[in-house]
């Protein structure tokens, strides 16, 4: 039974034997808290997951709050084409903000973004990356000692990634992203399958005294 009383709010009595109230209207998540949620559960890295996550709010804030569900094609590609022509990014960051786009419609929104026709691409850059020759990496070696040059010879010999070679660097990643971002950010990962490189014969080894002096 609800009684109007004249300048106060409704107020609602349940009388005996009534049943319960009603529950209150299941609460939506919001839109990039569902995108982290999809992110989390495909086990993405976090690292992928701050990226994606920006690149789906400035495709937002570009198109002035407007819901990705009302947009597509020719708002994607003005987004992307406005990063190449007067962002100046690098092809590879405009391909991260597509693979962005491209989650967010397909496994968040339930739709196929499709042929992205007129998208204005940025340039590659010519210049081919630096790699060191075995002499330079021998040279370079020379001059460190200790846990620093057993850290840079697994480095080179492996493939192993920094944060997998340095286990401080990777708990003091972990830390920050908690201190950012809350308790749930954690999550378990699973063990990687990459088979370890061991060094060809004559490239740089690891001495005996800087396998002593690392942490056990």
């Amino acid at each position: 039974m609800t009684i109007d009383l004249p300048g106060d709010p409704a107020v609602v009595l349940r009388q005996e034997g009534q049943g319960q109230p009603a529950q209150p209207p299941p609460v939506t998540p919001k839109l990039l808290d569902r995108v982290r949620q999809a992110i989390r559960v495909r086990h993405y890295s976090p690292r992928t997951e701050q990226a994606y996550v920006h690149w789906i709010r400035c495709y937002i804030f570009f198109h002035r709050l407007r819901h990705p569900a009302e947009m597509g094609v020719p708002e994607i590609n003005a987004f992307l084409s406005h990063l190449a022509v007067s962002k100046h990014v690098s092809a590879s960051t405009q391909t991260q903000a597509l693979s962005a786009l491209v989650f967010l419609y397909r496994n968040v929104l339930d739709r196929e973004v499709g042929q992205l026709e007129g998208l204005v691409r940025a340039k590659r850059s010519a210049r081919l990356p630096v790699v060191l020759t075995r002499d330079e990496a021998r040279r370079l070696f020379a001059i460190m000692d200790g846990v620093v040059l057993l850290a840079c010879r697994l480095l080179y010999g492996s493939g192993l990634r920094l944060l997998e070679c340095l286990p401080h660097a990777r708990q003091r990643h972990r830390l920050r992203a908690q201190r950012d971002h809350g308790p749930q950010r954690q999550r378990t990962e699973g063990p990687r399958d990459d088979a370890t490189r061991f060094l060809q014969a004559g490239a740089p080894r690891p001495s005996r005294e800087g396998a002593a002096a690392a942490p056990g």
